[in-house]
């Protein structure tokens, strides 16, 4: 089982190479979960928007970091999207 779920893992590697920021509060998982989904997925987290950033995922009420990825030209995307992007 454990072989089985490692295989998978290597070959479903979507965000492979992108750096997602998350702000705001989600519906339908915690931000953990959100971060440990997109690790699993081959992305990376950051904690604060920088001009490398890919996308900033966003939540119910987000804070600052929203407003300086509008500033950088960070492609945003709410969280239904965000959604459809780890299916």
């Amino acid at each position: 089982m454990e072989i089985q779920y490692q295989i998978s893992k290597i070959k479903n590697q979507k965000l492979r190479g992108l750096t997602l920021v998350l702000t705001g509060g989600f519906e339908s998982m915690t931000r953990e979960a959100a971060k440990e989904k997109i690790r699993l997925l081959g992305g990376e987290i950051s904690e604060s928007v920088l001009e490398k950033t890919d996308y900033i995922i966003i939540g119910k009420k987000p804070g600052s970091k929203f407003e300086k990825a509008k500033k950088l030209g960070v492609k945003t995307i709410r969280e239904k999207d965000f959604l459809k992007m780890i299916k």
